[in-house]
């Protein structure tokens, strides 16, 4: 709640925040996975749509942009950055084609559109001001160009979606046959045959393992193999070695100043009753709550135990009201001037403000004070650290390649020259992790992939924090495997085939007993000592307990009752099952889900039209030679923020 009364303009940079994101160039610069910086070692183009050039930067700002507000697990970053690289590719050459279709959006056009998404910028119909604008598309590393040629490119997009959405047609027989497959129900008995009771049975001979591998020999390899050195520039480690004089301290503590100025500033909390959205005639009622509870507070009661129980800011209420430090400029001006009046415990009055009847308490205060040198030293340390570890890391790893392409056979004498450790790998196929690298295994084996033996690679960033180097040795080439190599893999695979012929065959068996027991499940599965099973009632986009979601067993809802069928596989598992139960649709309850359901598929048309409407355009324009797509260049940048 008490983000609700900060101030105007920081209400309006959290509009152009959300818009930003909206349109998909929140491009606020974090650090990439490495070591600090956007990639600038390659100039070639991710893709080329007309004569415009999606280039890597505006990928690595993107890719940043979804990181930092989580929008995938950093862990599945190889899955979902060629997937956010691809969308990025589509929504430009739709802009393209919009464009070239003779769509057109004109600045009054973006104008509306961001007057209409955040009509905080407009007070009384009139700007609130370009400064607040221009400032924080500039925190962005945006211009007001840059960014309304993306807000019109996202509504050409859109412009083009629609088009394509046009004439979804949902007859009424659809909408009531949807309702019945919707609506109806099954019950199932079942019998269960897992892998796990049958695997006993399984039996494997040498001769078979023998007999197996000389029929599938090709399909075991031993892979190609390497050995290598990686020289690993370890960003803390590195640290360690720079040492920055008090001197050299103290000069930038002068320069910086102004940084380590803190403004008077107070702690406070508050109890909030709300008036918004409130009828008038109740607000006397209100104020009166509010001076009922600063008279039980002069009496001595616990603050924070009130504001608990009564508070309506929702942000701080369970807290006990704390609201955490605040300066001048951050809550709406009646709140400030009371708080930044008040002594340390000292209580308020009941405060009217927009948002309600305030009670307020000031923990602390502090006056505007410059941060003495002492308390910003290890700070200001760290600091030009960083600065200067980066650089030297680099230094580093630049030395190393030059070092090791002259004598490729030295590693372990150049890492001593250089400092840094080394790990020396033998025999490593492209999925074998490396010693003492928790991660980046897969990309220094991707830079290896094509080397010339006795070449380094460039310096690869890992970890987030280090810069590896690795320079081949040897490559033993990929040959067919003996198999004294691979006769471990060769028995699982054979009592994998096994094990599920066996499963197929015992499931078959139980089917054809159920049949001959007039579908007595139950007593079947006693028979053969199997577990017998009855699901709840569940419909087509549910799940049946214990076998698995509805489309497994989809034939179910097609079936009389009484019926079985079967055998279901899934995975390792086989089910027999009967047709115990069916309740159909009620179709008087049609009525009320009609809008509903013909909103879901008139959707789902539009949708699946969008789709083939979207892939016809990419297709023709690729044929066409109007996009360029370099899919190295995404393997490479996806590679980057593998894990």
């Amino acid at each position: 709640m008490f983000d609700l009364f900060r101030s105007r303009a920081r209400v309006v940079r959290w509009g152009l925040s959300a818009l930003l994101m909206l349109v998909a160039v929140s491009m606020v610069v974090t650090l990439i996975p490495g070591w600090g910086s956007i990639p600038t070692e390659r100039d070639q183009p991710v893709a080329e749509i007309g004569d415009e050039v999606l280039t890597q930067r505006e990928v690595h700002l993107q890719i940043q942009a979804a990181m930092r507000n989580n929008a995938f697990p950093r862990e599945m970053a190889y899955v979902y950055v060629p997937q956010l690289v691809d969308q990025m590719i589509t929504d430009r050459l739709l802009a393209y084609e919009a464009e070239r279709l003779g769509f057109r959006v004109t600045e009054a056009d973006v104008a509306r559109t961001i007057g209409s998404l955040f009509p905080q910028l407009f007070q009384d119909g009139k700007f609130v001001g370009r400064e607040i604008y221009v400032n924080y598309l500039a925190q962005q590393n945006l211009t007001v160009e840059q960014f309304e040629a993306n807000v019109r490119k996202q509504m050409l997009l859109t412009r083009l979606q629609n088009l394509a959405a046009e004439g979804a047609i949902v007859t009424p027989e659809e909408i009531e046959r949807e309702f019945r497959r919707r609506f109806q129900r099954v019950k199932l008995e079942y019998i269960v045959i897992p892998a796990a009771k049958l695997r006993a049975e399984v039996k494997v001979t040498p001769e078979e393992i023998r007999d197996y591998f000389e029929r599938n020999r090709a399909l075991f390899q031993i892979p190609e193999k390497r050995s290598f050195d990686v020289l690993v520039m370890d960003e803390v480690k590195i640290g360690e070695r720079i040492e920055i004089p008090e001197a050299q301290l103290r000069a930038a503590y002068q320069q910086r100043q102004e940084q380590y100025r803190t403004p008077e500033r107070v702690h406070v909390r508050h109890i909030l009753l709300k008036t918004t959205e409130k009828p008038n005639e109740e607000i006397p009622k209100i104020r009166a709550r509010a001076e009922e509870l600063l008279k039980q507070l002069r009496a001595g009661a616990d603050f924070a135990e009130l504001a608990k129980k009564n508070s309506e800011d929702p942000g701080s209420a369970g807290q006990g009201g704390d609201l955490g430090w605040i300066v001048r400029g951050q809550t709406v001006k009646a709140f400030e001037d009371v708080a930044f009046t008040l002594k340390p415990k000292e209580l308020s009055g009941v405060i009217s403000t927009e948002y309600g009847f305030h009670i307020l308490q000031v923990l602390a205060r502090e006056p505007a004070r410059l941060k003495p040198f002492e308390e910003v030293k290890d700070e200001l340390s760290r600091d030009l650290k960083r600065q200067q570890v980066f650089e030297l890391m680099q230094k580093l790893a630049d030395q190393a390649v030059a070092e090791l392409n002259k004598t490729p056979m030295q590693a372990p004498e150049v890492a001593a020259r250089l400092g840094v450790p080394v790990i020396r790998v033998e025999k490593a196929s492209a999925s074998d992790p490396i010693p003492g690298l928790p991660v980046g295994a897969e990309q220094i084996h991707q830079a290896l992939t094509g080397a010339g033996k006795g070449r380094a690679t460039p310096p690869i960033p890992i970890e987030n924090n280090k810069l590896v180097v690795a320079v081949l040795r040897e490559v033993f080439p990929a040959r067919p495997a003996e198999l004294a190599e691979v006769e471990n893999q060769v028995r699982q695979q054979l009592v994998t085939r096994k094990l599920q012929s066996l499963l197929d065959q015992r499931a078959g068996e139980i089917l054809e007993k159920a049949r001959s027991a007039g579908g007595d499940l139950r007593k079947v599965a006693q028979a053969t000592g199997f577990e017998f099973r009855t699901t709840q009632e569940f419909g087509p986009d549910g799940a049946a307990d214990g076998i698995g979601p509805a489309s497994s067993v989809i034939e179910a809802f097609l079936k009389p009752v009484g019926e079985i069928f079967g055998p279901v596989t899934m995975g390792e598992q086989r089910f027999v099952c009967k047709v115990a139960a069916r309740t159909d649709a009620d179709m008087k309850k049609l009525a009320e889900q009609r809008a509903a359901i013909l909103n879901e598929l008139k959707t789902r048309k539009a949708r699946e039209r969008g789709e083939l409407f979207i892939d016809s355009i990419r297709t023709r324009l690729v044929r066409e030679g109007k996009v360029k797509i370099h899919e190295d260049v995404i393997r490479r940048i996806a590679s980057a923020y593998s894990t």
